[in-house]
């Protein structure tokens, strides 16, 4: 009777942990987006290896990983004007077929042998582009599938554990497919991913309410936006948290070459070592988040994860042993995903319908658009300091950044309680911030 109770316990804990997926559009969603997000990853350390194989130029390297970002800040906010005006579904099936050619010609010139670099490039700049009006539109396109918004936030949490997963299979299958039958097939296995999730999406049934009229102006639509994230205290402070990050404290990834050949005296292996333990604590941190059972407290846990993640990277930094870098690791990629996805929770809740996608578009500027920029300054920094102070540096500016929006809860917490008492996310005024 013990061994029967304890195991529909654990069937109900499963469940509750998993309790997004009981809607069909986010199954369907998690499905083929997970297939393709594998092959997304495959392309990225293929691509990557492509260039470096061909040119042993770091400068090129970076050039490719810019060229890729840089897109979201130029046309970014453009795209999430698009995304309030149409319907995400339809906009996201458009994005992921673009996508998928992208791939099959990249497949096709790598398996021809006529790839150049010039062509890497383009076709870089060609997919960035695709994914500033992709993200925008997928990340607003989630509190469509969920229709309580208690589960939204399970939701997120969710869709950042399948994103570390894939982090973690598809460079492991792209080592093994590269060594033994070259980058191309990574390419053309990208490109047949996306079958997956093009199909899902076209199996959905979805009740957006796309705006019947539009003022035909964007620039008006993205003034609108603009405005609102600048005098909606919640949105505001997260985007300028996110921002913070992102420039000062995320080219912790960039350096980590460094660290596993000139620190820690090892090869491609400890690269790799330490980038699974950033995943695994990625992914120990968004099961944790889809665990929670309500969005209220995600502010103290935001102001919370954010020190940790800071305190991680400075220990880090002055770390000598292998395990123990390890162990930090695991801990930084634990704040950091805490961190993001409760900040991607936050303003999914309070932002208002007919601005979600300006909103998430600003959110993908602060949050991707950053990080080329703070490649270029931790790289920079690094060369006169040195890794290890630098990503001290980067620790203690994200401890800053905790600081900072820890002094903002009380403003945060005026306008975000009569949102949640309006949802019914709340019942009555809790003694505790949110």
């Amino acid at each position: 009777m013990s061994t029967k109770s304890n195991h529909d316990e654990k069937k109900s804990a499963l469940r509750f942990l998993m309790r997004a997926l009981a809607y069909r559009n986010y199954r369907l969603f998690f499905g083929g987006q997970s297939l393709s997000l594998i092959g997304t990853w495959m392309q990225q350390i293929a691509m990557s290896w492509l260039v470096y194989r061909m040119t042993n130029s770091v400068f090129l390297l970076g050039l490719i990983g810019f060229t890729g970002q840089i897109p979201t800040v130029i046309f970014g906010s453009f795209a999430g004007v698009y995304a309030d005006r149409l319907n995400r579904r339809n906009l996201l099936v458009i994005t992921q077929a673009l996508s998928m050619v992208q791939a099959f010609v990249l497949a096709f010139l790598t398996l021809t042998g006529l790839v150049a670099v010039w062509h890497l490039i383009v076709l870089s700049i060609i997919l960035g582009t695709v994914n500033a009006v992709d993200v925008p539109a997928r990340q607003s396109f989630i509190v469509d599938m969920v229709e309580n918004k208690n589960d939204l936030g399970n939701a997120i949490a969710l869709n950042s554990f399948m994103f570390n997963g894939a982090r973690l299979v598809g460079p492991s299958v792209a080592g093994i497919l590269i060594a033994y039958v070259g980058e191309g097939i990574c390419f053309l296995l990208n490109g047949i991913s996306f079958f997956f999730i093009i199909l899902a999406l076209l199996a959905m049934k979805t009740n957006q309410k796309v705006r019947q009229e539009n003022s035909g102006d964007v620039f008006h639509e993205l003034k609108e936006g603009f405005q609102y994230v600048a005098g909606f205290a919640p949105i505001r402070y997260i985007i300028i948290l996110l921002g913070l990050l992102s420039l000062l404290s995320m080219p912790y990834l960039v350096l980590m070459p460094v660290f596993a050949r000139d620190i820690l005296h090892g090869g491609s292996h400890t690269l790799g070592f330490l980038m699974g333990a950033s995943g695994i604590g990625a992914l120990a941190g968004a099961l944790y988040l889809a665990s929670r059972k309500s969005v209220i407290g995600l502010g103290r846990l935001i102001v919370f994860s954010t020190c940790v993640f800071g305190c991680g990277l400075i220990s880090f930094s002055f770390s000598r042993y292998l395990p123990l870098s390890l162990c930090l690791m695991l801990i930084t990629g634990f704040g950091m995903i805490v961190t993001m996805a409760s900040c991607n929770t936050i303003v999914q809740t309070v932002v208002d319908e007919d601005k979600r996608g300006r909103v998430m578009s600003f959110y993908a500027i602060a949050f991707i658009g950053m990080a080329p920029f703070g490649s270029l300054i931790g790289g920079s920094i690094a060369h006169k300091i040195g890794a290890p102070l630098t990503l001290a540096l980067c620790g203690i500016l994200s401890i800053v950044g905790a600081i900072f929006f820890y002094s903002r809860l009380q403003e945060i917490r005026k306008y975000v309680r009569p949102i949640y008492l309006r949802m019914g996310i709340i019942q009555e005024m809790p003694t505790e911030l949110q």
